[in-house]
């Protein structure tokens, strides 16, 4: 069984917020100077925010968040966000990969940027509902 996928468009000005809310000011989320000075290809979301949005989608299709009893991810890939209005899109789909002995539901969980993994060994575990 799979998940609907779904569509979070991230732009600067949402990197800007979530640097206020986690305190985060590091200059390769803000700074495309600064950020190209250390290899990466522009400025890029952070990658908790990624990781948030992912968990959004897994609340989402769980239906509440205390559904979610595990979550997990690993970041592989960066994702860039350029300076325009439209900014970029993290897609996030997932795949249900059994059960526990407790009979949660175990998802396998994909984030895309531009056609591109960025997370590996995304995963969560939910109540069923």
């Amino acid at each position: 069984m799979t998940f609907e996928p779904q569509t979070f468009r991230v732009t600067r000005a949402d990197l800007v917020r979530y640097a206020g809310a986690s305190g985060d000011f590091n200059p390769i989320h803000w700074s495309e100077r600064f950020a190209n000075s250390v290899g990466l290809p522009g400025v890029i979301a952070h990658g908790m925010f990624t990781m948030a949005l992912v968990g959004r989608a897994v609340t989402g299709w769980a239906g509440a968040p205390d559904a979610v009893v595990e979550f997990s991810v690993r970041f592989s890939r960066p994702v860039p966000v350029p300076d325009t209005d439209e900014g970029t899109e993290v897609v996030v789909s997932a795949v249900v990969k059994g059960e526990t002995e407790e009979g949660h539901t175990k998802l396998a969980l994909t984030a895309t940027c531009q056609g591109e993994k960025v997370l590996s060994m995304a995963q969560a575990v939910v109540r069923k509902r």
